[in-house]
Formats: C-alpha cells, sequence, structure tokens
C-alpha cells in the first residue's frame, strides 16, 4: 500500500553526498507517516508524497546549505510569478484531500467539505469489515526471516517456503497491520493492490506476485524474492543494504557520474519503464507512482534488468474513465492530477521526470516547500538551457518534452515513446496500445467531415509517426491489407489478463462497432489512429497543416454554414460568432484556420499558459 499523503518522512543526510536542502528538511518534518508502499517493500526507502526525498546526488555545497534553482549549473532555475496579490497556494486545497485520504480530520483553515467530513465521521462509527477472505494458513506455509524494509502501515521481510510449490525457496513477504486500517478507504487499497498484483502477471519488468494470507493482526502479501537494489539508492539506507544486494554498487556508479546517466545507459532504463508502463495500461491499470525509488535492479550487473514494484496507489481504470482522488509523489506527479481529473497518461508525465533526472542529474520542477512544488509542476517549465542540456542530443531533448507536456493530450503514450527516434530499435517488438483503440474508436463514430479532415491529416504526417502506426497496424494482422472489427478483437485478447476484465479495457470494442460492417485499410488506418493534438507538437505542424489542408481542399471541403458547424461540434448559438471567423465568405467553405480548429476541436485554455 501507499498514499500521497502517506509516505514516511525521509531520515536525515548522514554524508556530503546527500545533502538535503534546508527547505526540503522543514517540509519532510511535516509528512505524514508512510504505508509498507514500495519503498518500505523493498529498498528501504519511503519517499514523502507531498515532501521532498534526500537528493540521491552530490552537492558541491557544505553540509546545511541549501543550493538555490536559480543559480546552481543543471539546476531548473528559479521562477518569479508576478500577481497582484499573493496567489492561493495549490497546495491547500490538495492537502486537505490527503488528509481526508488518510482518515485524518483536516485543520480547521483547511475548510473541510462538510458532506466528506460527516461521511468519515459516520465511517469511524461503524465497525470496518477487516476480513479479505485471503488463506489463514500462513505460519504453516512460511518461514519469516529478517525484515528489509518498513513503512508506517507494515513491513517487508525475507521468507522460506515450508511446503507446497514454494518449499526451500526464498519469496519476499509485505506485511500490512491491520491496527493502521482506519478507514474504509486503507482496507479497499489493500484489496485492490492484491487484485492488481494478482491479475497482472507475465511480464519480465514485473516482480511476481505469489499469494496472499491473512490473520486477526496482518495481512501478507507474498512475492517473488530477488536481491533487489533501488535504482536511485541514498546513503540512508546504504547501511541497510550492505551484504544483502548484489547490485550495492549502483549508488557509487551513479554518484560517479555526478548523478546523471550517459545517454546510451539512460535510453535502457527508460525502455524498461515504458515496457511495463505499456503492458499496464493495456491491462487498464493506471500505477499513479512512477518514481526512481520503484524501480529496483535485480543484479549490480550493467545490463540488470528491472522490476516496477509497489501498486498500492494503482488503480484499475476503464478506456474513457477520469480519476479523480489525488495520490502520487510530489516531484513526479503530473499537473491534471492536481486539477483532479487525469488517466493513464498521468503515468507518462512521470516517466519524463524520470527521464530529465537521468539525463541531467537534476529535477524539472523544484521548490522548497509542498505548495512550490505543486506550483511548479502547475506552472513553470522545466530548464533545458543550462549544463548539460546543451550537450544533451535534440532527439533526447524532445523525447523529454514530449512527456511533459501540460496538456495531458499533447503527450506521447508508452507505445509511442518506444518507437520515438531516440528510442527507435527496429529488432525491438513494438507493444500494442490502447490509446490506438481509443482514437479508433472515435474516427469510427465521427462525422463524414470530420473523418475526411483526418484522411487529409494522415496523408501529410512525418515517416517518424508513420513507423508507429505501422507497427500497430501489423499487431492487428490485417487480411489482405485491410482490418475489420474482428482483428481489432483478436488482438486485444491475445494480450487480455485478469487485470483487464476487471477494468473493462474490451468494452471498448462495443463502441467500435461501425467497423463490424466495413474494412479499413492502412491509409483509412492512418487516419483513425492519428491524434491532432499530437502532430501540434511537433516542430513542422504548420507544414503538416498546410500540406493536409491543400489535400482537404481537393478531396473534402465543402460548403458549410455557421449552423451545421456548430453541431458537427456540439456546439450552441453562443458559439456562432467564433465560428464565422472559420468559414470563408467568398465560398462559405472552411478556411485554413478553420480547417485546424476543427481538427483541434472546441478545448478550456491551453492548459501550457500561465498567468504572469
Amino acid at each position: 500500500m501507499g498514499h500521497c499523503c502517506s509516505k514516511q518522512a525521509s531520515v536525515s543526510v548522514v554524508n556530503n553526498t546527500d545533502q538535503l536542502a534546508a527547505g526540503d528538511q522543514s517540509s519532510t518534518s511535516q509528512a505524514a507517516p508512510a504505508s509498507s508502499g514500495a519503498g518500505g517493500s523493498h529498498s528501504g526507502k519511503n519517499t514523502p508524497a507531498y515532501s521532498f526525498s534526500t537528493s540521491p546526488f552530490q552537492s558541491p555545497l557544505p553540509a546545511g546549505v541549501a543550493p538555490s534553482p536559480a543559480r546552481t549549473p543543471g539546476r531548473t532555475p528559479g521562477r518569479k510569478f508576478r500577481w497582484p496579490l499573493p496567489p492561493p497556494s495549490p497546495a491547500k486545497p490538495i492537502m486537505a484531500a490527503l488528509l481526508r485520504r488518510q482518515g485524518k480530520a483536516p485543520r480547521p483553515k483547511d475548510g473541510p467539505i462538510p458532506e466528506e467530513q460527516n461521511g468519515e465521521e459516520g465511517e469511524r462509527e461503524r465497525a470496518l469489515d477487516k476480513s479479505f477472505g485471503y488463506s489463514k494458513n500462513f505460519g504453516a506455509r512460511f518461514e519469516v526471516g529478517k525484515e528489509v524494509g518498513r513503512g508506517h502501515f507494515g513491513h517487508t521481510c525475507w521468507a522460506k517456503g515450508k511446503k507446497g510449490e514454494l518449499k526451500g525457496q526464498p519469496v519476499a513477504v509485505k506485511i500490512i497491520s491491520k491496527a493502521k486500517m482506519t478507514t474504509a478507504i486503507s482496507i479497499e487499497d489493500v484489496r485492490r493492490e492484491v487484485k492488481i498484483l494478482k491479475a497482472l502477471s507475465g511480464h519480465q519488468n514485473l516482480v511476481k506476485f505469489y499469494d496472499a494470507f491473512e490473520d486477526a493482526n496482518n495481512v501478507y502479501i507474498v512475492m517473488e524474492y530477488v536481491l533487489l537494489f533501488s535504482f536511485f539508492c541514498y546513503t540512508n539506507f546504504r547501511k541497510a543494504f550492505i551484504g544483502l544486494c548484489e547490485g550495492g554498487e549502483l549508488l557509487d556508479r551513479i554518484l560517479s557520474r555526478g548523478g546523471r546517466y550517459r545517454e546510451e545507459d539512460a535510453k535502457t532504463i527508460v525502455v524498461q519503464i515504458l515496457s511495463v508502463v505499456a503492458f499496464c495500461h493495456l491491462q487498464g491499470v493506471v500505477h499513479r507512482d512512477l518514481k526512481p525509488e520503484n524501480f529496483l535492479f535485480t543484479t549490480r550487473d550493467e545490463e540488470a534488468p528491472m522490476k516496477v514494484i509497489d501498486f498500492g496507489l494503482s488503480d484499475f481504470i476503464k478506456p474513457d474513465q477520469r480519476l479523480n482522488d489525488i495520490v502520487g509523489s510530489a516531484y513526479y506527479v503530473a499537473p491534471e492530477v492536481l486539477h483532479r481529473s487525469y488517466s493513464i497518461e498521468a503515468d507518462l508525465w512521470s516517466i519524463g521526470v524520470i527521464t530529465y533526472i537521468l539525463l541531467c542529474g537534476s529535477r524539472p520542477f523544484w521548490a522548497r516547500t509542498e505548495s512550490g512544488i505543486f506550483r511548479s509542476v502547475l506552472r513553470a517549465d522545466p530548464n533545458f538551457d543550462d549544463s548539460p542540456w546543451p550537450e544533451v542530443s535534440p532527439e533526447a531533448k524532445d523525447f523529454v518534452k514530449r512527456l511533459l507536456n501540460k496538456d495531458h493530450r499533447k503527450r506521447m503514450t508508452a507505445v509511442q515513446a518506444l518507437t520515438h527516434p531516440w528510442l527507435r530499435d527496429e529488432s525491438r517488438a513494438v507493444p500494442l496500445d490502447i490509446s490506438m483503440y481509443k482514437l479508433v474508436k472515435s474516427y469510427v463514430r465521427a462525422t463524414p467531415l470530420k473523418r475526411a479532415a483526418l484522411k487529409a491529416l494522415s496523408k501529410a504526417i512525418t515517416a517518424d509517426e508513420l513507423i508507429y502506426l505501422q507497427a500497430q497496424f501489423r499487431l492487428l494482422d490485417p487480411k489482405h491489407g485491410y482490418v475489420t472489427l474482428e482483428n481489432f478483437r483478436t488482438a486485444l485478447m491475445k494480450n487480455a489478463t485478469d487485470a483487464m476484465r476487471e477494468s473493462r479495457v474490451s468494452d471498448i470494442l462495443n463502441l467500435m462497432e461501425p467497423l463490424a460492417y466495413k474494412k479499413m485499410d492502412f491509409e483509412e488506418f492512418c487516419a483513425a489512429a492519428i491524434s491532432t493534438h499530437q502532430l501540434e507538437t511537433l516542430e513542422g505542424w504548420e507544414k503538416i497543416a498546410s500540406t493536409a489542408f491543400e489535400c482537404f481542399e481537393r478531396e473534402g471541403n465543402r460548403v458549410i454554414s455557421v449552423e451545421e458547424l456548430a453541431q458537427e461540434m456540439n456546439l450552441g448559438p453562443t458559439a456562432y460568432p467564433l465560428l464565422n471567423d472559420w468559414i470563408r465568405s467568398s465560398d462559405g467553405k472552411l478556411s485554413f484556420l478553420g480547417y485546424t480548429k476543427f481538427l483541434h476541436g472546441v478545448t478550456i485554455r491551453n492548459s501550457n499558459t500561465r498567468h504572469r
């Protein structure tokens, strides 16, 4: 288990190699206690979810001196926001939501929502049902050994099977205290974590789940045991792992690099992260707490594979569902999570933060307080100007920028990221992308005019974008160059696990029903599977749009009234004055502006825009 609001405060710094900013220390002192989440489970590391953790990177400053983000090379410069009055802290409602998730009443000044407060009081009055229905013979099946990690809700131990298939085999046991489960939310988190671990199977970068047990006091989650060492380990925990971890030299390797990786080494790590996240997303699981501490190497070897751990904050998510609970870790949380409306794209933001750190050794969003972190995530832009970014390849910078886009619609998916020029490898298999299904679903249900506009756009896309589309089309196993609804169904079911059934991913096929009566060739598939929002982020967007409009003029543009255009876009009469500018007075057809706006669709102001 693990909560954005309930990760244990970081312990104090031991050496000069690991200095914590003074502002960080003050903020972590207020962090709520932790669950036995990923940090406590394997690595012994519990990062406060809304405060700072100790930096793994060497500081040139004396002990106790806080680095200045505006002056320290390689760090994100400070941003000065000019407001007529001090801005409201984005942390205030966020922190109140986190405290409610913990089962703690917010301070009066936080202004809790009465309905939520009353509901929790009623919940506390009721006896919580802490019976999970798991087997109760843990003691007869396993012999527990030494503890390897601890959190607020429990701890993780090494254990050995006493009988059965795991007899004599070492395992890791995550022991979660029932006494710490004080709310229905915390109980459901444990239940959901076990369900996700059990449902997800077969991926090499996932720790294997064996079974779950319970007794009157604890829940026991039995998982694969390997001599693991955290992706980023901190000096505080190094001593705890000496003699236990084959990968114990990883910290020295990271520090010897000045906290950053060579691009080739970073690629190896990022590919593994994207691979397992693409798998989770296809199964309808969003991780929600991707951070360096939750990726562990199996050995000290340079080419050692990684395992993702801690699904305590993960959740099942339906194809078109939006989540609204605020969870995660402050440095890695996506803007839309703070806005309380997000989906699987939030995981890609977190991967962008991890990649940024790998390539330059500093965080893209930095502040001394919780409020500052959230404000930076919501309003600041990452620094790509200071050293070492001028020496980083343009492909790597483009990769990070396309993940750290504050508009979630413009981010690459995990599968698209694997086909990005920075990571592209023709010898590596490309997984099926659930986002492709969502786009095709929207296309087959769109109006003829919208489909014509997208067909014109597909004829102007770049060769780089075509590589992704070709890979996805091949995965559908086309017959004689065509695919039908049955191709989409078969490809999806080949990848099905219990998680996919739990999240009802296959329901999207019902919304693709128009495909049951037609065939789709590759040209039309390209039109169906492209995202205008993503193409807008490309440097050559203007040229793409211009070329597409020329094609649209020849093959799809037609006379259209303002009323009809509004109906096409599901808008009311109040939008008529705006739409008037999209139609040429000379012939009553869409202008270039109208075409690009029509492709883009109506949206609230660009989320990348900041008030000044």
